[in-house]
């Protein structure tokens, strides 16, 4: 594997290597979903979903746009980022008479939407809410998920505190909109005290960017989102049963740490691996990117995928258990050689 220092680094010009994501709007049982579509079809899949009251662009961007990241990513699949309903760009506000949907119908959206674009079985990247539907859509169609990257997961019930923090956040959403208080009680869910900014420090691009793109969703389609969330059933038990290898991320300052700590207590550990990023929030994704590399290349290569070099051409790229390195699953690999991995930003080693 190619180290990523910086005479490794790789100058990637985005928009000559991939035309903008092709949209499609896919009506499924539980009502219409949003797929933006990034790369080549012919690859293998890879399919994101996003925290509450994010999309692709706010949850994803910032990984996509770390140069060896995404040249990782779009040489071995091509991405379909699935948003909650109603969370896409430009989205209207949904039928107020429509039900909410449950995170079980969530799952199963997903489910059509690989029906719909003829796809079997697939690599998830969710983050926090997003990671706990791809979760359970792992456990409810194993045979469809190849491997499992979680950034600050949830699987249990709600705790008492959480479900009275979301709570207040669904009222003030359903009542006064997306309004400067849920704005700050979103971004403390997703991003460090240090980025966030305050008296002292200056709020970083990245939470203003965020703090945007907050203001531009309907606020009553992030309240569905969040009270199929506040309304979620523990997945501990089904844990043991996923044989699907699993790669999660959490930041040491999420409000989720101990729920990413949990999940990974109750996964196998020749299967699993828990990378804890220092300095960092939930959206890990976001605020420090270049902290996944690493792990997700000893993680795909698993799979027989690989980050290729500067000069070499990005060709179809197999993606099936088969490939698997036999020596890849010890625990030596996926146990104690990486969990857990404790990273820092390079401004603080």
């Amino acid at each position: 594997m190619a180290d990523s220092t910086p005479t490794d680094s790789v100058s990637v010009d985005m928009d000559s290597i991939t035309p903008s994501p092709k949209e499609h709007i896919i009506r499924t049982c539980h009502g219409s979903v949003s797929v933006a579509v990034y790369g080549d079809q012919d690859k293998p899949a890879l399919i994101t979903y996003p925290d509450l009251g994010l999309n692709y662009v706010s949850c994803f961007q910032g990984l996509l746009f770390c140069p060896e990241a995404y040249y990782l990513l779009l040489h071995n699949f091509c991405i379909y980022h699935i948003s909650p309903p109603g969370h896409e760009l430009g989205a209207a506000k949904i039928d107020p008479d429509y039900p909410v949907l449950s995170v079980d119908e969530l799952a199963d959206q997903i489910a059509e939407v690989l029906n719909f674009f003829g796809l079997n079985a697939v690599m998830c990247m969710g983050v926090t809410a997003g990671a706990y539907i791809l979760t359970l859509f792992a456990m409810k169609y194993r045979q469809r998920v190849l491997g499992l990257i979680l950034v600050s997961p949830l699987c249990k019930e709600p705790s008492w505190s959480e479900w009275l923090y979301n709570k207040v956040i669904s009222n003030l959403l359903y009542f006064y909109g997306t309004c400067g208080v849920v704005k700050e009680l979103l971004l403390k869910r997703y991003f460090s005290k240090e980025i966030r900014g305050g008296t002292q420090l200056p709020e970083s691009d990245i939470v203003k960017a965020c703090r945007r793109s907050l203001g531009e969703r309907q606020s009553l389609n992030v309240w569905r989102f969040l009270e199929a969330i506040n309304r979620r059933p523990d997945l501990s038990e089904g844990l043991r049963k996923l044989h699907c290898r699993s790669l999660i991320f959490v930041g040491d300052m999420s409000p989720f740490h101990s729920e990413a700590l949990h999940i990974t207590s109750k996964l196998d550990r020749h299967f699993s691996a828990l990378v804890e990023v220092q300095a960092c929030g939930s959206m890990v994704t976001e605020e420090q990117p270049h902290a996944m590399l690493i792990p997700m290349e000893y993680f795909l290569m698993g799979y027989g995928l690989y980050r290729p070099s500067r000069s070499s051409v990005s060709p179809r790229s197999p993606l099936s258990p088969s490939c698997i390195s036999p020596e890849l699953f010890s625990p030596e690999s996926m146990g104690l050689k990486l969990k857990p991995i404790k990273t820092r930003i390079a401004g603080e080693m």
